[in-house]
């Protein structure tokens, strides 16, 4: 049993690796396999030699030669991070005791001073040195360790929550920014425009040193509960998820920014397997008629096959997105996705909706930034004429009247909306209108397929009169939108 404080990267829970170091790098790499990180054997080779030549107790170098050697994807990233820090904990055991003496202040009555331990708190984030994020981490500790542990059925365990509950993080801000700020007078600013830009950069310093302070506290929590419950039991809930795995309808404000970052590398992955099939495709089906016509010259045996030439035209798009706010992050994604793949069709024509339909292709030219595009769309479009509620079936409706030229037999629909309705008329002669029409004709739901038909939702009826598909993930949409893009 290692000694409580002890820092060694490799003994995890206090207890030797049973198999050696070998044999705790395969299990951290099964671990990443089960939160959805590909890692192949040759990986796992090149991790081994990684670890050779490296110093197992510089933890920080350790992670790096891991996630170089392990890493396909940078968004992958958060995963990886949060397991490492379960596999290869930081410490065993309450890290407050030690070489370095760190306590909570306490009053006369021996009773925690909350609003001590506040000041001292803001005190270690404004300064930001090195010396004082090491402090702050074992501030962090004792206070998981007094503050945040609680007796469960399983024995002792630890809450974040409970942690940070009385000491209220947040309202340290503006004590934080006011020691940024008094830390930069004299510092010759110039103007009330620098002063502005230094508040600004103040603001933005005080509320990241905030926002890190609180992960200190949960990453703290999770390596004392996965000493108690096991790291595998803390993983299944306690490590992110991938980018591409996090529910469009679920995800927060920063995982949505990371999805968004998955769009070029994805689109590029579709446009591949496109072009594949395309490749695939350039023979064509074979011409009975000439074929046999060319038999003739070997007695009627059709030796050669003659094929016929496939038409080269690539088709058109119509997407009809609900922009609402229950499913905005999906169609937003979809219609990023969407835009980085326009070059594989010859016309792309993007049509929003809440309870009303307009045109907003004019916003997403080749050159345009698609967040404010998006901005620009909601803004300035026509998309509400009586309360803002989706109405899929008027929405229909008004784009059968104003915009039904717009589907030909080349053209490939494609419809993005959870399909709730709040009880209005869905309008499925309009809907089917437009499928008849259409070559190809598909409604992506972000909604599990379970819950269509619940409430409001009038997704089994469409989904009688067009295709629907479930797309929870960008790793659904991207396996869907992969296999029904026409080529």
């Amino acid at each position: 049993m290692a000694p409580a404080g002890s820092t060694s990267p490799l003994s995890p829970g206090g207890l030797a690796a049973p198999h050696g170091i070998p044999g705790h790098l395969v299990d951290f790499v099964e671990a990443l396999r089960r939160r959805g990180i590909m890692v192949g054997p040759s990986e796992t080779v090149d991790a081994g030699q990684v670890m050779s030549v490296l110093d197992l107790l510089d933890r920080e170098a350790l992670r790096e030669g891991l996630a170089c050697s392990l890493l396909r994807r940078p968004t992958h990233r958060a995963t990886f991070d949060a397991v490492f820090d379960l596999w290869f904990p930081k410490a065993i055991g309450d890290r407050a005791v030690g070489d370095v003496d760190v306590t909570l202040p306490r009053k006369p009555d021996g009773s925690i001073d909350l609003q001590a331990l506040r000041e001292l708190i803001a005190e270690l984030l404004t300064d930001g040195s090195d010396e004082a994020m090491e402090m702050t981490e074992l501030l962090t500790a004792a206070m998981v360790e007094e503050l945040g542990q609680y007796q469960s059925s399983n024995g002792p365990s630890f809450s974040a929550y409970q942690a940070l509950r009385d000491v209220a993080p947040e309202t340290l801000l503006n004590k934080i920014l006011q020691g940024l700020l008094g830390n930069q007078e004299g510092a010759g600013s110039e103007g009330k425009d620098n002063s502005d830009y230094q508040s600004e950069v103040a603001k933005r310093t005080a509320a990241q040193r905030i926002a890190d302070f609180r992960k200190m506290v949960e990453k703290e929590t999770r390596r004392r509960t996965a000493e108690n419950l096991g790291k595998e039991r803390v993983a299944t809930y306690g490590v992110p998820k991938l980018a591409e795995e996090v529910d469009f309808l679920r995800a927060s404000d920063a995982e949505l920014t990371t999805l968004k970052k998955n769009v070029a590398p994805l689109a590029r992955l579709l446009a591949s397997r496109l072009a594949v099939r395309r490749s695939r495709s350039r023979s064509g089906s074979i011409d009975l008629r000439r074929t046999l016509r060319k038999s003739m010259s070997t007695g009627g045996v059709p030796i050669d096959l003659v094929q016929r030439k496939p038409k080269r035209a690539r088709p058109e798009l119509v997407v009809m997105c609900d922009v609402s706010g229950s499913v905005a992050g999906f169609s937003h994604f979809t219609l990023l996705l969407v835009n980085a793949l326009r070059e594989q069709f010859s016309r792309v024509r993007v049509f929003a909706f809440i309870d009303t339909t307009d045109e907003v292709t004019r916003f997403f030219d080749s050159n345009a930034d698609l967040g404010s595009a998006m901005s620009r769309m909601v803004r300035e479009a026509e998309l509400i004429t009586y309360d803002g509620h989706s109405d899929y079936g008027h929405a229909f409706g008004v784009f059968q009247e104003k915009f039904a030229q717009s589907i030909t037999s080349r053209t490939s629909l494609l419809v993005l909306g959870d399909g709730r309705n709040n009880y209005r008329d869905p309008n499925l002669q309009s809907l089917s209108q437009m499928v008849a029409v259409a070559k190809h004709a598909h409604w992506l739901n972000p909604e599990p397929k379970g819950q269509w038909g619940t409430g409001d939702s009038a997704a089994k009826v469409y989904n009688e009169v067009i295709s629907m598909h479930e797309c929870r993930s960008a790793q659904q949409l991207a396996d869907v939108v992969s296999r029904l893009l026409p080529v």
